[in-house]
C-alpha cells in the first residue's frame, strides 16, 4: 500500500502539500497519481505523472492550482495544492500502476483534506 500523509484543514485560498511514500516495488512503478473522493462522490483522478517525471496530467478542475512531483531518491510523490477551494475537500489517495495498460492500485487509507469557506 502507498501511504499518503499531510492532509489537514485549510481555509479557502490557502495551500497544502501532501506526500506519498512509494514503498515496496518502486522499481516496477510505471506511473503514480493522486486521486480523491469527496463526500457522496466517486473516486476521481486529480494528477498523474510517470515515474521518470514525464507527462504530468491534471484534471481540468485543478489545472494551474495543483502540481504533482516525485523524488525518486526518496521514493516519494507530492501534490502541491494552491488556491484551495471548498470543492477540493476530499480524501486524497495515491496509487501506482506497473504499466501503461494496467490500472492504478496499491491504495492506502488516504489523507483527508478539508477546505473551509
Amino acid at each position: 500500500q502507498l501511504q499518503a500523509s499531510g492532509g489537514g484543514l485549510v481555509q479557502a485560498g490557502g495551500s497544502l502539500r501532501i506526500s506519498c511514500e512509494v514503498s515496496g516495488r518502486a522499481y516496477t512503478t510505471y506511473s503514480v497519481g493522486w486521486f480523491r473522493q469527496g463526500p457522496g462522490k466517486a473516486r476521481e483522478s486529480v494528477a498523474t505523472i510517470s515515474w521518470s517525471g514525464r507527462n504530468p496530467n491534471y484534471a481540468d478542475s485543478v489545472k494551474g492550482r495543483f502540481t504533482i512531483s516525485r523524488d525518486i531518491a526518496k521514493n516519494m510523490v507530492y501534490l502541491q495544492m494552491n488556491d484551495l477551494k471548498p470543492e477540493d475537500t476530499a480524501i486524497y489517495y495515491c496509487g501506482r500502476r506497473g504499466s501503461s495498460h494496467s490500472s492504478y492500485g496499491d491504495w492506502g487509507p488516504g489523507t483527508q483534506v478539508t477546505v473551509s469557506s
